[in-house]
């Protein structure tokens, strides 16, 4: 039995799927009131609990073998803080898993977490990591660098779509390995398949760097139109932007991530998704048509 917490999410929706498909039974942790009935109809069992809650994950540990977490504060409100959830929580989520006898635990982390990040989020998350490695369990960290189906939505693909010109904080011309979430549900399920590669940090970004310039012209091609783009020096309120994303956006102007996938692709036979690929897959989506419905050049 393998536990997934934070089903509920993009990506722990995608790991719970992808491991069902391959014939995993699959439990998932869920909260009062959030939405599961399309993985409880793929065959996954509910268990109802909280990271804030410790008895209710001993009880979800219950006869787990193991746990796998993509569970975080990020897009959560009000007591589900940081401190609650990245901190705490996932400290309480080790503890009940080791307590309850799981054998191995999957945690998905963010690139560059550390201890000593000056970012909150990252700190907790590098703490998790550290008391993970120091667990009776055998481990699996991953570490993927930016999805693709998160921040390039947001600055391109929604105003692509719209017709509005694309708004880029700096010169959008840094590189990183953006990745796509379906690529990090195939890494999960690899890791869950070779239990014999425990105790690895894997660092994890798509086949290519590309700059915020790339995906634009990536929808461009994809629509068959030119998309109108203005830029605004980092620091500058942007209009109907969040003050957070502008931030992280200002922050991307300072560093390139580029990362060598061949190693690490060939090790796991996970076939990497492609700028162009995923562009092609969220317009057919966006416009109701299922992924993968047509060749993409």
């Amino acid at each position: 039995m393998i536990l997934v917490v934070g089903a509920t999410g993009q990506l722990g929706g995608l790991i719970a799927q992808t491991l069902l498909d391959k014939g995993f039974q699959v439990r998932i942790l869920v909260r009062e009131g959030s939405a599961y009935d399309a993985l409880m109809t793929a065959g996954a069992e509910p268990a109802t609990g909280d990271l804030k809650d410790p008895a209710s994950l001993l009880a979800a540990c219950a006869g787990v073998d193991t746990v796998v977490t993509t569970a975080n504060s990020s897009a959560r409100g009000g007591a589900d803080t940081v401190e609650s959830v990245d901190r705490a929580g996932n400290r309480n989520l080790i503890e009940a898993a080791a307590s309850a006898g799981v054998h191995r635990f999957v945690f998905v982390s963010n690139l560059g977490a550390s201890p000593d990040n000056p970012n909150p989020f990252m700190a907790a998350k590098g703490e998790t990591e550290q008391l993970l490695r120091s667990s009776t369990m055998s481990w699996t960290i991953i570490q993927p660098n930016l999805f693709m189906d998160k921040m390039p939505v947001l600055v391109v693909g929604v105003p692509a779509l719209s017709g509005q010109p694309v708004t880029l904080v700096g010169e959008g011309r840094r590189v990183h390995s953006l990745v796509a979430m379906r690529d990090v549900a195939q890494y999960v399920l690899a890791v869950v398949e070779r239990p014999e590669q425990d105790g690895e940090l894997l660092v994890i970004g798509g086949p290519e760097p590309v700059s915020w310039r790339d995906v634009v012209e990536a929808f461009e091609l994809e629509l068959g139109r030119r998309i109108p783009v203005q830029t605004v020096p980092p620091g500058q309120p942007v209009a109907g932007m969040p003050d957070l994303l502008i931030g992280f956006l200002a922050l991307l102007e300072t560093y390139d991530s580029r990362l060598d996938m061949r190693d690490l692709t060939g090790r796991y036979g996970v076939v990497p998704t492609t700028l162009r690929a995923w562009v092609h897959d969220f317009v057919l989506e966006s416009a109701g048509a299922p992924a993968g419905a047509t060749e993409t050049a």
